[in-house]
């Protein structure tokens, strides 16, 4: 245990024993603690309505109040802390009673210092754990709430209040979309909005498991089932039970497994693959896919029956092409993110730079936009993001040249010749400009020589 984490502890002392909560309290000081004393039942329930402790050392036998009395009234003023109880009349039913009533610990006197150390180290520590583990659920709720759904546009305020409906419900839930539309991070934030939120969330990439393996990875097997099998697996409906079930590319399950989800979702009950009895569950699934699933069902890829089981609440969340005026939120909430993990002082983005993010049509949407933004952070070196940041793919979209059919009676020769020089000289001029005039850095971002660059400056006489 660290100096600055006892440093940060309060304990609290109650026996009518002068000398022992002397005792207790240079032992602990001792050992870093603060530690404060009560003689009495009235008095340490005063005390604990004045300052917040981490952990109370209670006598069972007080002058004006019975100790199990003042552990239920410590207990409700501050469930968080523990409580270890000490007693001369040491008996189970006493022992078993104060455990039922909330006691971390129970020691009998008379007891040695390395006892009641042990004793507080052990109590403090499942505080802290548990603190720990209250913190973790507070920063995953924070993480997938909202905040990562980046968006203004209609069609993603549509699919917040969506997720907000659905949430409470016990439906299973169809998310479509491209890759790169943020399908789990909607299928998370429907898991921490709803009552199963203190409970699993298990994500399970049906694209990327062999199908022979499919069955096995959801259902589990016993041991024996198969050459392998040296002991019983559970699957992952077992390890969602009483939370949710994340099935992304759902469109990629095999037909057998396809017939054992169908079968999960009618009746709420698996069988692991050699076992002839069934295991009732309490899972919700939400699927994903990038695919047509009307499509496929009209092909006989996937069955009628359970895309309709699975489309109970379908939420659609759109490309990023189709909602542009979300980018620059988006751009802000990455360059945010970025800048204060790398320790970077980047606060905007250039108006060319952003310019040339609304011109390119993002093929792999968020997910993609996310990566160049956090590429361009990680190389940046002031407050501002310039267009020479950007990738290579992404500048040349927004660098896009006009090409206008010469009116002239030219042969079809005479014309593509004009055209292509046309082109070869607006890209030169626009490789300049993002390099400010540096010819190498023009000729590099071009692919050819700085001479053969030189060359066609002078031919094109671009100066």
């Amino acid at each position: 245990m660290t100096a600055e984490a006892m440093l940060k502890e309060r304990i609290l002392a109650v026996d009518d024993e002068e000398n022992l909560l002397h005792f207790l309290s240079k032992l602990l000081k001792g050992e870093g603690y603060r530690v404060e004393v009560a003689r009495a039942g009235g008095e340490a329930l005063e005390r604990a309505k004045e300052a917040d402790f981490d952990l109370a050392i209670l006598d069972l036998k007080l002058p004006d109040m019975d100790g199990m009395a003042v552990l239920r009234a410590f207990r409700e003023m501050a469930p968080e802390a523990n409580v270890v109880m000490i007693t001369a009349y040491g008996s189970i039913e006493s022992a078993v009673e104060a455990m039922k009533a909330g006691a971390y610990d129970y020691i009998v006197k008379p007891f040695r210092a390395e006892e009641i150390l042990k004793a507080v180290e052990k109590a403090l520590e499942q505080r802290r754990l548990r603190r720990e583990v209250q913190h973790l659920r507070r920063e995953v709720e924070r993480r997938y709430s909202f905040e990562n759904i980046v968006g203004k546009s209609k069609a993603m305020q549509e699919v917040f209040c969506q997720i907000e409906r659905v949430a409470a419900s016990k439906s299973t839930v169809l998310i479509t979309g491209e890759s790169g539309t943020g399908k789990e991070l909607a299928a998370r934030a429907i898991h921490y909005r709803s009552e199963r939120k203190n409970g699993p969330f298990v994500v399970i990439d049906c694209g990327a498991i062999p199908e022979n393996l499919q069955e096995n990875e959801l259902f589990g097997h016993i041991k024996g089932s198969f050459t392998g099998a040296v002991s019983t697996k559970r699957g992952l409906f077992e390890e969602a039970d009483g939370g949710s079930l994340f099935l992304d590319e759902v469109g990629d399950l095999s037909g057998p497994s396809q017939a054992k989800l169908l079968r999960a979702l009618q009746e709420g009950t698996i069988r692991r693959v050699g076992e002839t009895r069934t295991i009732q569950v309490d899972v919700r699934v939400i699927a994903a896919t990038n695919k047509d699933l009307a499509e496929l069902v009209r092909e006989g890829r996937f069955r009628e029956d359970l895309y309709y089981r699975l489309n109970v609440v379908p939420i659609h969340l759109p490309p990023l092409r189709e909602r542009t005026e979300d980018i620059p939120l988006l751009a802000g909430f990455f360059l945010r993110r970025y800048g204060a993990e790398f320790g970077k002082p980047v606060r905007r983005i250039s108006p060319s730079a952003m310019d040339l993010l609304f011109s390119y049509p993002w093929p792999g949407n968020v997910r993609e936009l996310e990566n160049v933004i956090e590429r361009m952070v990680l190389f940046s070196e002031g407050e501002v993001i310039g267009e020479d940041l950007l990738p290579q793919e992404v500048g040349l979209q927004g660098d896009a040249i006009r090409l206008q059919v010469p009116e002239a009676p030219l042969c079809l020769k005479e014309a593509v010749e004009k055209m292509s020089q046309d082109v070869e000289k607006g890209l030169i001029e626009r490789a300049l400009g993002r390099t400010g005039g540096n010819r190498s850095g023009a000729a590099r971002l071009l692919g050819i020589s700085r001479r053969a660059l030189l060359y066609k400056m002078k031919a094109y006489g671009i100066t």
